[in-house]
């Protein structure tokens, strides 16, 4: 079963709304987001790009540092050598993760807890992408974003919803899960520990 198919539905980066329509002074409680700190280095539990290279699943780490600019993930995973595109994953303090499909010009997203954009800045950037306002801090966790990206690979959408909303658990644990699903386990476990060291 192909891991990264091309079948999936699409997220179309040309169908994002721009975010430089928006009136400059539209909301003080959005404005607060604009200076959120970077998570450090010992905050971010993984960055990996997934990949097929050959027909073969790939698995490598990045660097940390894309764990807070989704802008700059989407740059590097364009740059891949993947047969359709790469995935990247990143998984933060354990308490969110992302995943990003990245697809020539298409280009699919999922934050597993739309509150985290309160916090952390690739959280942040997520909602903004999809052209979504931010949540009240008070808000219930919520996925945002394209849940059915694996449906193709037969991960379907309440499936990846399950997983993402398990707020009991590490997200880094949760990614663990998915790779699981999608039968890459090994690469992922390889990836992280390649991550760690």
């Amino acid at each position: 079963m192909d891991v990264f198919d091309e079948d999936a539905e699409p997220f179309d980066l040309n169908s994002v709304d721009d975010d430089s329509d928006e009136p400059e002074d539209s909301d003080d409680d959005y404005d607060e987001y604009d200076d959120l700190e970077d998570a450090t280095e010992d905050e971010v539990d993984l960055v990996i790009a997934l990949y097929r290279e050959d027909g073969r699943a790939v698995a490598v780490p990045l660097d940390v540092d894309l764990a807070n600019d989704l802008d700059e993930l989407i740059t590097q995973l364009s740059r891949l050598p993947g047969d359709s595109g790469a995935d990247g994953w990143v998984s933060v303090a354990g308490e969110f993760f992302v995943i990003c499909r990245v697809r020539g010009r298409t280009v699919e997203v999922l934050l597993s807890d739309a509150t985290a954009a309160t916090d952390w800045p690739i959280a942040r950037d997520v909602v903004d992408y999809l052209g979504e306002e931010p949540l009240d801090e008070d808000a219930d966790p919520a996925p945002l974003g394209d849940l059915g990206m694996y449906a193709a690979s037969g991960l379907r959408a309440f499936e990846m919803e399950s997983i993402a909303t398990d707020y009991d658990e590490d997200s880094d644990v949760l990614l663990g899960r998915i790779a699981s699903k999608l039968k890459i386990r090994a690469e992922f476990d390889a990836a992280v520990e390649a991550f760690d060291d």
